[in-house]
């Protein structure tokens, strides 16, 4: 073989080899993991519940910045208690892929009670797929009401109070990451404040989870087990809280193109109250999302609805997000 053809064999290789090693770290790059939505559930979403996040790492050194904005509406009429109001909450953080093992993500988010005007919307959603009102068409709309005598707790017209505020702070760390298969675990710092209004708070909580995920061509498959903990016996709007509970998520990704990305993520929270109302009982959330990925970003929109018990999470709540990689 001459040698201007081994120069042409090994300039060959060589191309065929950057490419490839490119192809794969852009696939890499390009998976932004589950969608950046939080628990619906009341008590869950405002206190430390742990995300379902990727068990794989992103590039390192790899920086992303995200906000998102969520709408839900509550509702739950039982015996022991009733509900009735809008929760809305706004995130903004980043996350930064120190090296091949660790990872910090911090964000701040603010829950607050608005008109989001999602009662007339979940009325015709539960029509058109045949589910029950559960009493929702015998109250007016819009209403801003948390009614719990057994523990003293009569909140009404409270539209525009700050529901929580609070600070995020997660590390993790890499265990293995092959081609297919990763297995990262975490740990999390929670502080939320409210300085006044009747859901004043001050309370610091920790939470530890384990994250694998698995992915094949199209396919992206994410789990995550986690338990939080908390000091304060109670929280939003003085009910009485555990000091453990746990989390387990799963999530499902579809390619379909490039750019175009199908979401599912089934989210089962533990109750997360002591008393012995329906708010001790699990908490069921399915998610579906679409997600449009950018050159360096991605913009994704996810609806969230509550399964088995109707009476201790959130109607139907929409996010909208947008995420941002350097």
């Amino acid at each position: 073989m001459t040698t201007s053809k081994v120069n042409t064999v090994v300039t060959t290789s060589l191309l065929a080899a950057l490419v490839t090693t490119a192809a794969n770290a852009d696939a890499s790059f390009d998976d932004y993991g589950p969608l950046k939505t939080y628990a619906q559930s009341p008590l869950q979403s405002n206190s430390l519940t742990p995300l379902l996040r990727s068990g794989f790492s992103n590039r390192p050194g790899a920086v992303e910045l995200y906000a998102t904005g969520t709408m839900a509406s509550v509702w739950a009429e039982t015996e022991d208690y009733t509900a009735d109001y809008y929760q809305n909450a706004l995130t903004v953080g980043g996350q930064w892929q120190v090296d091949e093992r660790w990872t910090i993500d911090l964000d701040y988010t603010w829950h607050f009670a608005a008109n989001n005007h999602l009662d007339n919307l979940t009325t015709i959603f539960h029509d058109t797929f045949g589910l029950s009102q559960n009493g929702r068409e015998n109250v007016d709309d819009h209403s801003f009401d948390i009614s719990d005598p057994e523990h003293g707790i009569e909140i009404h017209d409270f539209r525009g109070e700050t529901l929580s505020n609070a600070i995020t702070l997660y590390t993790g760390y890499q265990v293995f990451e092959t081609d297919r298969h990763g297995l990262s675990v975490g740990g999390s710092l929670y502080y939320n404040y409210v300085s006044s209004g009747p859901f004043k708070n001050n309370s610091f909580e920790q939470s530890l989870q384990a994250n694998y995920g698995y992915r094949a061509g199209r396919h992206r498959i994410y789990t995550t087990l986690g338990v939080s903990h908390r000091r304060g016996d109670k929280a939003l709007a003085d009910l009485p809280y555990k000091k453990y509970a746990f989390m387990a998520s799963v999530g499902y990704q579809f390619v379909l193109t490039e750019r175009h990305r199908i979401l599912l993520e089934y989210h089962l929270y533990e109750g997360a109250s002591e008393t012995s109302s329906d708010l001790s009982q699990p908490s069921n959330e399915v998610l579906l999302g679409y997600r449009y990925h950018l050159n360096n970003g991605a913009v994704e929109v996810s609806m969230i609805e509550n399964v088995f018990n109707m009476d201790n999470s959130a109607d139907i709540a929409f996010t909208l997000g947008y995420r941002h990689r350097f």
